[in-house]
């Protein structure tokens, strides 16, 4: 057993999104990678690809998914499973912050449009 403080999580930013690292193969899990995604009002969402099943649990707010094209709201208190191979990407267009818990497997990769397959630091 390993018990993981949020006080000692790594936070990784980019313009508008935040990803604390819960648990992932850096902080001694095996399996699976969990972090807590922040959106900022108003921010895009970059659109990419998984190696890998990605589950969502939204905790506060809501966002836009995009996955190949179609899009759903994802609100507090749902959850989102995106599948490995579909084009996705996560917007928040609304007022107010959307946060969620993402598990992504450990070995997962993602792959940006003309850029080669890499592990997010948040989830290595």
């Amino acid at each position: 057993m390993a018990l993981l403080a949020r006080c000692d999580a790594p936070t990784f930013t980019l313009p508008g999104v935040h990803f604390t690292t819960l648990s992932a193969p850096s902080r001694g899990a095996r399996e699976n990678a969990v972090w807590e995604v922040t959106l900022e009002p108003g921010v895009a969402g970059s659109p990419h690809v998984l190696t890998r099943e990605e589950t969502f649990v939204a905790l506060e707010g809501s966002a836009v998914a995009d996955i190949d094209g179609e899009r759903c709201e994802l609100a507090a208190g749902s959850a989102l499973v995106v599948a490995p191979g579909r084009r996705f990407s996560l917007s928040n267009p609304g007022p107010a912050s959307f946060r969620a818990l993402a598990v992504f497997p450990v070995g997962g990769q993602v792959q940006v449009e003309g850029k080669p397959q890499f592990t997010p630091p948040w989830a290595a």
